[in-house]
């Protein structure tokens, strides 16, 4: 049965219009201005109808897996169900679940310890049929641990794997290359500054023996199933040289002007925090993303953290009668993001693409989602 929805702002390409959207069999059939009088048309009173958001980079489920420190949460599936919900409440239809393989100093060890669970409860809601939106897995690569390979080792061939990174977390370099910074990251945390001396003297050991080793490994591995890569925290020109020559397609929460400006040069897409847009700024001292998309170095958005956050940047973007749009903001979780990955399926409001949908208005400048449809198929 076709479904009509009107009365509606259609999020474009490049324009928000009043009309009319309708799907059948979970495939969008028409989009046209203008409402439609057709009996059972549903009225949207003056919502937006956005495409259903793509999340490249989430670590959300790990907070569900666990809850607080030192506590594991006994029901690996349930976790993966609550995750899904969130992502789905925050409007998005597609999601790569960004998975840690290794860690980078002992208080990650229990990454290791969850990372299988995590990968069999993503595959169990996907193969039961118990998620909500569309879940893929994306495998965040440790480079600095020693046993990193031996963590991928039977994971890598899971159909549901569409998307590596490269990380490298050693101190004085990359996100953490103001070494005073990362100690007082530690300090805050909890650690003393005798024992921040001593994690941060292993982290830089750890990665100047491992690093190098693993990362021609781990490109390798990627290759052999056609799976691309993205790199991780560029800081300057010559990682992402690096990173073209390694054939990442992906750069990752670039963090600063410069790398983002190679990265386009050399043909890599570009992602960074919604976060980031959110509160103003990075937390970890990198370039602001809002600099990045007004210089035209953005392609997309990740909520990385903060699931809502993504819907949050859309409206932070386009406030203020700056220079975008609001049907500009939306591309950058939306068209651009599939485009990035491949998916031609989605991400856009056109005839023959997935019915996957975002209703939604503001509360103020607050994004407010009303209803979210997958693949013709209301979730929330």
């Amino acid at each position: 049965m076709e479904t009509v929805l009107t009365n509606a702002r259609l999020v474009l390409d490049d324009a928000i219009v009043t009309g009319t959207l309708a799907h059948r069999d979970g495939v969008i059939r028409d989009v046209s201005e203008g409402r439609s009088s057709a009996p059972g048309a549903i009225d949207l009173e003056g919502d937006l109808l956005a495409p259903g958001l793509i999340e490249i980079h989430t670590d959300n489920l790990e907070k569900h897996f666990v809850p607080r420190p030192g506590v594991v949460w006994p029901n690996p599936l349930a976790a993966a169900l609550v995750h899904d919900a969130q992502m789905a409440a925050s409007g998005v239809t597609t999601v790569y679940d960004a998975l840690c393989a290794g860690g980078y100093d002992a208080k990650n060890d229990y990454r290791r310890a969850i990372f299988p669970d995590m990968v069999a409860a993503i595959e169990e809601g996907v193969s039961s049929g118990a998620f909500r939106i569309e879940h893929r897995i994306h495998l965040r690569c440790e480079l600095t641990d020693p046993a990193l390979i031996g963590d991928l080792d039977g994971h890598l061939d899971s159909p549901l794997v569409r998307l590596g990174s490269l990380m490298d977390h050693t101190p004085g370099q990359r996100q953490w290359r103001d070494i005073a910074t990362l100690k007082r990251f530690m300090t805050s945390n909890g650690l003393s500054e005798t024992d921040a001396d001593v994690m941060l003297a292993r982290r830089m050991a750890a990665g100047a023996e491992n690093a190098a080793r693993n990362r021609p490994q781990v490109v390798a591995l990627f290759k052999a199933r056609g799976a691309p890569l993205a790199s991780h925290d560029d800081t300057t020109e010559a990682h992402v040289a690096q990173a073209a020559a390694d054939g990442c397609a992906i750069s990752e929460f670039p963090t600063t002007l410069a790398a983002a400006q190679a990265a386009k040069a050399a043909g890599l897409a570009t992602v960074a925090g919604a976060p980031n847009v959110v509160r103003g700024g990075s937390h970890s001292g990198g370039v602001s993303a809002r600099e990045l998309a007004e210089h035209g170095l953005l392609d997309a958005l990740s909520s990385d953290y903060v699931p809502s956050s993504l819907l949050q940047a859309v409206e932070s973007l386009a406030a203020d009668d700056g220079p975008i749009t609001l049907a500009q903001a939306f591309g950058f979780v939306t068209s651009r993001p599939a485009a990035m990955l491949g998916l031609a399926d989605r991400g856009r409001l056109a005839p023959g693409l997935r019915a996957d949908l975002v209703r939604l208005r503001f509360a103020g400048r607050t994004p407010v989602v009303r209803s979210v449809v997958v693949a013709g198929e209301r979730v929330t």
